[in-house]
């Protein structure tokens, strides 16, 4: 029998029983277990630790525990870099691409209305959820914690709340990511990158062809998805949304494109 002490931090928490929490645990188990198999055997998915420590040191997943180890757990660390110890992953785990799970739409809707890039599609599985987030290197947000348990994810989040507007705090502040907010650069719909469409522009009057006659009547701002060419204006859903991203304590920055919705 191999026994150990173990300790999560932080959100990890959040994963274990309630006599497990914010406390050292001794766990005893037979036969040789990896760092990575025994951390998932208490519930806690590898895609969300950043920082691996057994008896002081720096480990990967890889390592095989010893008898007598002192390991401690904790996840994404959102105002150190601490690229120059952790030994799990070559970059650093607080990218601000995600792929979203098909149980998430509203999340990514609302993700690309702040700025963020968001690969989003509805009927997709596991399998390729995962190859996605570990071929481009994007943060795997999710309801299924067994799905952050897959070998090959390496960045992921168990969105724990479901109301929209606790999912989306709780994405941002676990990730430290309110001063990235670029609200209205991104195309809702389809992920692109927004651009200004001159009105006096020689490629505007066929893209406004899809605005109705009586928004081109009074509209002279309008901009355009680089992505689907979606045309989008200032119109009446703009102040909804707009109340939706001041919530969130926007940095004054982000008010240079506030303007960027469509009707």
């Amino acid at each position: 029998m191999y026994r150990i002490t173990i300790r999560f931090y932080e959100e990890l928490n959040d994963f274990l029983p309630r006599g497990k929490r914010k406390r050292d645990v001794d766990v005893a188990f037979p036969g040789r277990r990896s760092v990575k198999d025994l951390i998932e055997s208490l519930g806690v998915p590898h895609g969300e630790v950043d920082l691996v420590l057994v008896n002081g040191a720096s480990v990967d997943f890889s390592r095989i525990v010893a008898d007598g180890d002192r390991i401690s757990v904790y996840p994404v660390f959102e105002s150190l870099d601490i690229l120059p110890v952790t030994r799990l992953r070559t970059a650093p785990l607080r990218d601000t691409r995600f792929v979203l799970d098909v149980h998430l739409r509203k999340l990514a809707r609302r993700l690309r209305l702040l700025g963020f890039d968001v690969d989003y599609r509805e009927n997709r599985g596991d399998a390729e959820l995962a190859e996605i987030s570990t071929r481009e290197r994007r943060i795997l947000l999710t309801r299924d914690r067994r799905l952050l348990m897959r070998r090959i994810v390496e960045r992921g989040v168990f969105v724990r709340a479901t109301r929209i507007d606790a999912q989306v705090a709780d994405v941002l502040d676990r990730l430290d990511l309110r001063g990235s907010i670029s609200p209205f650069t991104r195309c809702i719909e389809c992920n692109g990158r927004m651009r200004s469409l001159p009105i006096d522009s020689p490629e505007c009057s066929p893209a406004l062809d899809a605005v109705p006659p009586g928004v081109r009547a009074w509209c002279r701002e309008f901009h355009r998805c680089d992505g689907c060419g979606r045309v989008y204006w200032k119109g009446s859903h703009y102040d909804r949304l707009r109340r939706v991203v001041e919530a969130l304590d926007v940095p004054p920055a982000g008010e240079r494109s506030a303007d960027r919705f469509k009707k």
